[in-house]
């Protein structure tokens, strides 16, 4: 087992004395958007870049590329955002009321609910005197009782998640990294010739966005960055070759 680094023991040690421990407990957890921003910058890479994929294999033009682009970034883009926004909401709302049902079954048959404490951390490896300590605890505090049948019986979080900023960093992420397949073309749009080979370029681009995406994804997640990054390139990589097949294939519609 390999042995902490001095200054990496200093940093923990720093982090866990008792203040801290105690400010950190009574801020509570906060919410985190890195799914919200991944699921919205992968899935706006991959939309964008297909729909440049597709309409660079069918052989169509730059024009066509850019305003077929632009449409996806807005539509597909706002679609994400609202649904992220009603999942997100219906959420909260399947976590308040389960909360409420477990206050109704708590008033209406404590004994039952107590034993279902019991039985939870009998499980947990809690026994004789301890466990009974335990029980009576945590059934003492009812607000405490119903948190912990949501996390323990249900799998519950006890945080809800703003469904407005989950929204809101779903279409940034989407808008934001979706631009980079469009850049090419419209650099080329604004200076016309200024990019040879536009649909390489905006191949690269989009690897390159994949690979960052993927890097950062894998940082918080504390995944190997190399492996986040060939995660992400790969899903991307396969929905380019599949739109641009498509586009190949159908090709003939506008001929």
């Amino acid at each position: 087992m390999s042995q902490i680094k001095h200054e990496d023991k200093a940093t923990y040690q720093a982090i866990h004395t008792p203040e801290k421990i105690a400010s950190r407990l009574q801020d509570g957890p906060g919410s985190v958007y890195l799914k919200d921003f991944v699921y919205g910058a992968v899935d706006g890479a991959v939309t964008t870049f297909a729909v440049v994929a597709g309409v660079a294999g069918a052989g169509m033009s730059s024009g066509v590329i850019i305003i077929l682009g632009f449409a996806n970034l807005l539509a597909d883009g706002f679609s994400m955002a609202v649904s992220n926004f009603l999942g997100t909401r219906a959420e909260n709302q399947f976590r308040a009321q389960t909360r409420k049902r477990e206050q109704d079954e708590i008033y209406k048959w404590p004994e039952g609910e107590r034993e279902e404490v019991r039985q939870i951390y009998a499980l947990k490896g809690f026994e004789g005197e301890l466990l009974d300590q335990v029980v009576d605890v945590i059934t003492a505090d009812h607000e405490r009782w119903i948190d912990t049948m949501l996390l323990e019986e249900h799998g519950m979080t006890l945080q809800d998640h703003n469904p407005s900023k989950a929204g809101f960093a779903t279409f940034v992420a989407f808008s934001i990294v979706g631009l980079i397949p469009l850049l090419p073309y419209l650099f080329n749009w604004i200076n016309p010739g200024a990019v040879a080979n536009t649909f390489f370029w905006s191949s690269i681009l989009t690897a390159l966005a994949f690979l960052w995406v993927g890097a950062v994804k894998a940082r918080f997640v504390n995944q190997s960055r190399l492996l986040g990054a060939v995660e992400t390139v790969g899903i991307g990589g396969i929905a380019a070759v599949l739109a641009y097949g498509a586009g190949v294939l159908l090709k003939g519609l506008v001929d």
